[in-house]
């Protein structure tokens, strides 16, 4: 897409630095995050939003990448928030998921 800004991301177009990233999936900090820790996982592959990916073996790997970004950022017993938007909801047409957290005060 020429006008989305997660594949002018991915085409390096946009200078980016990435928390994780493979052939498939980047990982990259929200612009304006609502938490401490606010990551954005994101497909490489223009799909624009969830109920039009269909690819299991994409999904199974954004799993395991997010579950991957909750222990990496010590989220496990913090609290924290994954969540996709889709149907008109989401910002930006391109799938992607939030990881938010962290939610719970510990005392020190």
């Amino acid at each position: 897409m020429d006008t989305c800004i997660f594949c002018k991301i991915r085409d390096k177009e946009i200078p980016k630095e990435f928390t994780y990233e493979d052939e498939d999936i980047m990982v990259f900090p929200d612009i304006n995050p609502k938490k401490p820790i606010h990551l954005l996982i994101v497909p490489k592959e223009h799909i624009v939003e969830f109920a039009k990916l269909t690819d299991d073996v994409l999904l199974s790997k954004i799993r395991k990448i997010i579950q991957q970004m909750i222990t990496t950022s010590k989220l496990s017993d913090a609290g924290y928030q994954v969540t996709v938007n889709g149907g008109g909801l989401q910002d930006i047409d391109h799938l992607h998921f939030h990881l938010k957290g962290p939610w719970l005060e510990r005392e020190v």
